[in-house]
């Protein structure tokens, strides 16, 4: 035997044989069968309502017990041992005994213990296993076709949950590595002015543990409000600033129509780090950034120039880490949404666009 197959038969045999959940399931199945059989009682035996009800109520109790030993056990048994004929076959026979025999048995168990009123006499026993066989084939395919639409939801409900589980690890992995990515960029800054004996290198320490104030408690949960992105985003070039002189002009507008709109934490940063870290530090003359940010109506744009050295012919942009992941955390969040990059001759131009109710 294969070990997979051992595994699965050892699965089988571990399980246990009366599962409390799966019976509720079976039971409220039962309740929608026996609507029907009274029903059908009530349009043919109008007069005497009462006893047929009674009678299709003992019969449901022996079709839901049944059905599902056949449906839990008897096939799961059948799916593993197909291959051994003479064990699928004694399965098959004894089931249709059970639908059959089994039924008209009950049935006269119902009559001895006067819970079953006779409303019709059989012929011979033959004829009334046959019609006892029929109602017992009807229920199967009645239960059949319902566990088969229930089971597959929950599947469907067990990948979903699964696809959103992966996806939030993901999300939170790739916001892990953008943090330690954003401080390492900022502690090399701050490294850079205690080097040089700066003034400022208090200042930064000061401006950066408001930031990681905010990191640690403010972006915790899966939203924040537009007005706390903005204020962080203006922290930072204040802190990235310090390290410039007075030729780095920085401008940064923005025109929101709701500032509680919700936002991801830190979504919109990396086009800003990115603008100091590979525009602006690499250009000698006359750097600048200008950033733009507008939101209506759910629709957002924000907008990032940053000056850069002159570049001629191949103008492909070879994208970094920081916007690497903001992609990937895009898909990830929105269904809606674009973010170009553009390297001109002596300009970087990086455009998000959001359509904020398409969060996934």
């Amino acid at each position: 035997m294969k070990a997979s197959a051992f595994l699965s038969f050892w699965n089988l045999k571990m399980k246990p044989l009366f599962n409390i959940k799966r019976f509720k399931f079976y039971v409220l199945v039962g309740l929608a069968f026996l609507m029907i059989w009274l029903l059908n009682s009530y349009l043919n035996f109008p007069g005497a309502f009462l006893s047929q009800s009674l009678n299709e109520i003992w019969r449901a109790v022996y079709i839901i017990v049944i059905n599902y030993i056949f449906f839990e056990l008897a096939i799961p048994v059948i799916r593993l041992k197909w291959k051994k004929i003479h064990i699928t076959i004694s399965i098959v026979l004894s089931m249709i005994f059970f639908y059959s025999f089994g039924l008209y048995a009950w049935r006269y168990i119902g009559i001895q213990l006067n819970i079953y009123t006779v409303l019709n006499a059989y012929d011979s026993v033959l004829s009334g296993v046959y019609v006892q066989f029929t109602g017992g084939l009807f229920s199967v395919l009645f239960f059949g076709i319902i566990k088969h639409f229930y089971d597959f939801r929950k599947l469907k409900e067990a990948e979903q949950k699964l696809r959103i589980e992966k996806q939030e690890s993901e999300l939170n992995y790739l916001r892990s590595q953008t943090n330690p990515h954003f401080l390492f960029n900022t502690l090399n800054n701050i490294y850079s002015l205690a080097r040089d004996k700066s003034d400022l290198a208090a200042e930064s320490v000061l401006r950066l543990s408001g930031i990681l104030r905010f990191m640690l408690y403010e972006t915790g949960g899966d939203y924040i409000n537009m007005e706390q992105e903005l204020k962080i985003i203006s922290d930072y070039i204040a802190l990235e600033k310090l390290r410039y002189d007075e030729s780095l002009r920085v401008s940064f507008t923005y025109e929101a129509e709701d500032m509680k709109q919700p936002l991801p934490p830190l979504l919109l940063i990396p086009l800003v780090e990115n603008a100091f870290k590979h525009g602006v530090s690499e250009t000698l003359n006359r750097p600048f950034i200008d950033i733009n940010l507008i939101s209506n109506r759910q629709q957002l744009e924000f907008c990032v120039k940053n000056s850069t050295e002159k570049h001629s012919g191949e103008r492909n942009v070879k994208e970094n880490i920081g916007l690497s992941n903001l992609r990937r955390q895009l898909e990830l969040l929105y269904k809606d949404y674009s973010l170009s990059v553009q390297q001109g001759e002596s300009v970087f131009t990086a455009i998000l666009k959001i359509n904020l109710s398409s969060h996934v």
